[in-house]
């Protein structure tokens, strides 16, 4: 059951990015594939970035020289496997190469094994339980979870986790308007992914 509430800020969230005029948009995703990238990525969208994606797909444009993602909003339907997988795959990967090259440990998998394989094991085998993380736009995520939703935005680059919203609908408006130094003492994001929050 999606909560309407989710449904609501989805809204909201698409109706922001398209009032940016920075995007132009694709039919929304149907419930049929929903279903479908769910079962194959093994993953359900919380229910605001269910809502968001429902309303419209934001078209990639091409990019801009020296831009780290050539096509930055997922490409859910008809787009290439691989670069979706890749998305997918970036926060938990990230994490990895942190433990492989920069001596990244989290404190919460216990004593770090002396062995780099058997370290990189360890925190392979604890990321596996971590919450999956879908991608929004590039390397800013969203925890999925049907049912959950009002989740806070995180940019995400290796073990370097920053807020950037806090809801989908304020990530719109910090990322695509500018407004990143615009925040109030007001602006105070809570994160709520395990594990992913420690990083923060």
């Amino acid at each position: 059951m999606i909560s309407n509430e989710g449904v609501r800020l989805g809204a909201e969230a698409a109706h922001r990015l398209a009032q940016t005029g920075l995007y132009e948009f694709g039919a929304g995703l149907t419930e049929a594939e929903f279903t479908r990238i769910e079962r194959e990525y093994g993953f359900e969208f919380a229910d605001d970035h269910r809502a968001f994606l429902a309303a419209g797909l934001p078209t990639n444009v091409p990019p801009e020289d020296g831009q780290t993602w050539s096509r930055p909003w997922p490409e859910w339907r008809g787009g290439d496997l691989d670069g979706l997988r890749r998305q997918l795959d970036w926060p938990v990967e990230g994490v990895l190469l942190g433990v492989e090259h920069n001596a990244f440990w989290y404190e919460g998998w216990g004593e770090r094994p002396a062995d780099g394989t058997a370290a990189l094991d360890t925190a392979r085998r604890h990321l596996a339980e971590a919450p999956v993380m879908v991608p929004v736009y590039a390397h800013r995520y969203l925890p999925a979870g049907r049912g959950s939703f009002g989740h806070p935005v995180l940019s995400m680059w290796q073990t370097d986790v920053i807020y950037y919203g806090l809801d989908l609908a304020d990530y719109m408006h910090q990322e695509f308007d500018e407004a990143r130094d615009e925040v109030d003492d007001s602006w105070n994001p809570r994160a709520t992914a395990l594990f992913w929050r420690d990083l923060l």
